[in-house]
């Protein structure tokens, strides 16, 4: 069986790419097509994979202003001839789930939300759009959905990161969906160190995660705050960090690691579609302040791995930092590291090989509908007056 795997774009190692990493071992011999690549932002399993990309790869400044080419990513992916594969997984969240296959073949989109630009957060990144960009947004992003909707009919089975997805996906495409969580590498995190005082905010920093809540917050307390994580917000984040806030900027894997394991507890801003994040931190012993909404609420259990806060907002999570102080001692890492093992690597492949293995054995029995066309009927002869 040939599989192919098929993800928006490779330039860094965030939740997406986590999910791309563990199917790479799942399918050890697939080929992977992405729009953009960057070999030294990404795992050694993706880099041992055969990785090709579309046109969008070649054009001028891509590597870095990819999500430019937006408006021409459906036209990149109908371009890749996969005919040759009986397995096609696509990694959904930009554009990936739009390729064309074989109509004998499996089409399986895991699906870490529908595209937020043009779905959930389309009037969030239109009201943060440039002068240039904001007038032209409504049309392309309107001709970009109907695509997006459209190419929903090309999928055979979606799976969901989380139940908040499953709910989009059936909001956006009326499709159902199985969820089965990313995968966390639990083996990776330890709870020996023993805990800092300074918080954890750890993200991309783009404008939906917040992190301008959570540095403002621990602005007011003066309380220590290390923020992890690069984008197009740095500059702005970095000017209105107090002298409390440090922003670390990008990090290795194994930095990442260290800062989970020395900090107090991680802050958790976003609305987000499930939250590898707080998984990690759990795995390292360390609870979770979170915002009652999204992924979050499917890993992070109140009073036991963290605590919630109900606004998006710098008072509801200095009241919630407030809490945490009262109550720090309840939190105990072996109980929250054994919570994270549910999200583990393991638990993942175990679901989606069960998961694709029956797809395609049911689509090995099922024999499709043929119609045939009726000839019609001779005219009778009619008899001469």
């Amino acid at each position: 069986m040939k599989v192919a795997i098929v993800h928006y774009w490779l330039v860094g190692m965030r939740g997406g790419e986590k999910v791309l990493d563990a199917l790479c071992d799942l399918y050890p011999e697939a080929d992977v097509f992405t729009h953009v690549y960057r070999p030294d932002r990404v795992s050694p399993a993706i880099r041992r994979h055969q990785v090709r990309t579309t046109f969008i790869d070649r054009l001028p400044f891509a590597h870095r202003l990819y999500q430019k080419y937006l408006p021409l990513m459906p036209l990149a992916l109908e371009q890749l001839d996969l005919s040759a594969y009986d397995l096609v997984i696509s990694s959904e969240s930009g554009p990936a789930k739009g390729v064309l296959t074989r109509p004998d073949a499996l089409h399986v989109c895991y699906c870490h939300t529908p595209m937020r630009y043009v779905w959930s957060g389309y009037h969030d990144y239109l009201s943060s759009a440039g002068p240039l960009v904001r007038p032209l947004m409504p049309y392309a992003v309107h001709r970009l959905r109907q695509w997006d909707l459209a190419t929903a009919a090309r999928v055979d089975h979606f799976i969901a990161n989380s139940t908040t997805v499953a709910q989009r996906i059936w909001r956006a495409y009326r499709r159902d969906a199985t969820v089965i969580h990313p995968p966390v590498d639990v083996a990776r995190f330890t709870t020996d160190t023993p805990p800092g005082s300074h918080y954890l905010f750890v993200s991309q920093l783009v404008p939906y995660k917040r992190a301008d809540v959570a540095i403002e917050a621990f602005n007011r307390m003066g309380k220590s705050l290390i923020v992890v994580g690069e984008g197009e917000e740095y500059k702005r984040l970095k000017q209105m960090a107090g002298p409390t806030v440090w922003l670390a900027g990008h990090c290795s894997a194994e930095e990442l690691a260290r800062h989970y394991a020395e900090c107090r507890a991680l802050v958790f801003t976003a609305n987000e579609d499930f939250g590898i994040v707080p998984v990690e931190a759990m795995a390292s012993g360390r609870p979770v302040l979170a915002l009652r909404r999204g992924g979050a609420t499917e890993t992070v259990k109140d009073g036991v791995t963290g605590l919630f806060f109900d606004e998006q907002t710098p008072e509801a999570l200095i009241e919630a930092v407030e809490r945490y102080e009262a109550q720090a001692h309840r939190f105990h890492p072996a109980i929250l590291r054994e919570h994270a093992r549910r999200f583990d690597e393991r638990v993942f492949k175990e679901k989606m090989r069960s998961a694709i293995d029956g797809w395609l054995h049911a689509a090995a029995l099922e024999t499709p509908p043929v119609r045939y066309a009726v000839e019609p009927r001779p005219r009778p002869e009619l008899a001469p007056v």
